[in-house]
């Protein structure tokens, strides 16, 4: 009898693994730039930084999709997560007034499913793509003893660039302030674990049923993709209009907002400047939610918050339209004030 163990014997196929890296290469080649150097198989990804800028800052960050992961699970749907990963990281050096080089991802899983893999890095590529950004490179990892089958982990790091001089650091920042909210296109990447609570164990939901007040399924409007705001607010940037930005996310408004407010200034908030969207209204009845841990937890139709002067700010309403509204101001203190609302 032979007793020899091979790795795919303990739950680890390097055949498939080929299999599913190298179909990822057209992935990669369609969303390089003229910069990229490097290609599939590379040890480390090349990146030429950029010549356009005088005194360059590289701008770096890192994240994960978390438990919205379960939901892609569940509806057996995988093409969304990777676009969020990319939206969620290029949101976040955006704040500091830089747009996105290039991409990396981090897949772990516990068995390799090559459709899933490709259906997971094809939404990181077309991410990449809308952000102008190349997708550098990434891991692939099996590990049957950490994952569940079916089940995976993403994460994904980005490098972006800004000319010093245009910083975006919230040293402008002055009492009297606007702010200026830009819409999310719903949950985003953040309060998965609460909501997914609410709407299978308290509202009873699958993610094939209908979501109340919603022409779209309970799986689709948890899926639906974190929203990038590079393409509207980046003319802004160019123009010198934006003082500050907050990218809402874990922490709601209240605390993201004053991450980004120089020492003694805090922010009022007009909850009554917008319309809660139908799917946090919802997750507040569903879940019997107070208004104060809706807003702590989650974005509440709010993605983006910009700083701006107040001369500046009939401009930028005007640019960004009907996805816009004055929201509140800058004020001597600490903290933020959320005040009126529904």
């Amino acid at each position: 009898m032979n007793d020899s163990l091979t790795y795919r014997d303990a739950g680890v196929d390097l055949d498939a693994a080929d299999r599913a890296k190298r179909s990822l290469g057209p992935l990669l080649d369609a969303a390089a730039d003229a910069n990229t150097l490097s290609g599939l198989g590379a040890f480390g990804g090349l990146y030429a930084v950029p010549r356009d800028l005088a005194e360059p800052v590289l701008v770096s960050s890192a994240d994960g999709v978390g438990t919205k992961l379960k939901v892609a699970f569940l509806t057996g749907r995988h093409d969304t997560v990777g676009r969020d990963l990319v939206n969620h990281c290029v949101n976040d050096i955006l704040v500091q007034g830089a747009r996105p080089l290039f991409f990396l991802d981090y897949l772990a899983t516990g068995e390799m499913d090559e459709g899933v893999v490709s259906q997971v890095v094809g939404g990181v590529a077309a991410a990449c793509r809308r952000n102008a950004c190349a997708l550098l490179g990434g891991e692939t990892a099996q590990m049957p003893d950490f994952y569940a089958p079916g089940e995976y982990d993403l994460a994904g790091f980005v490098v972006g660039v800004v000319e010093r001089a245009r910083l975006v650091d919230g040293s402008a920042v002055r009492p009297g302030d606007r702010l200026v909210g830009v819409r999310s296109s719903g949950l985003h990447t953040n309060g998965f674990t609460l909501a997914r609570t609410i709407v299978f164990d308290r509202m009873g939901l699958s993610v094939d049923d209908g979501f109340p007040g919603e022409d779209a399924s309970a799986g689709e409007v948890l899926l639906r993709v974190h929203r990038s705001y590079l393409a509207p607010v980046w003319p802004l940037l160019e123009r010198g209009r934006v003082r500050a930005m907050a990218h809402v996310t874990g922490g709601g408004i209240a605390g993201n907002l004053p991450r980004v407010l120089p020492a003694g200034l805090g922010a009022r908030v007009d909850r009554g400047s917008w319309r809660v969207p139908n799917v946090f209204r919802r997750l507040a009845e569903g879940g019997g939610v107070s208004p104060a841990e809706m807003y702590r937890v989650f974005n509440m139709g709010v993605g983006m918050i910009l700083v701006v002067s107040p001369a500046d700010e009939a401009e930028v309403l005007g640019e960004l339209g009907d996805e816009a509204w004055g929201m509140g101001e800058v004020v001597n203190g600490e903290g933020v004030e959320l005040f009126g609302g529904e």
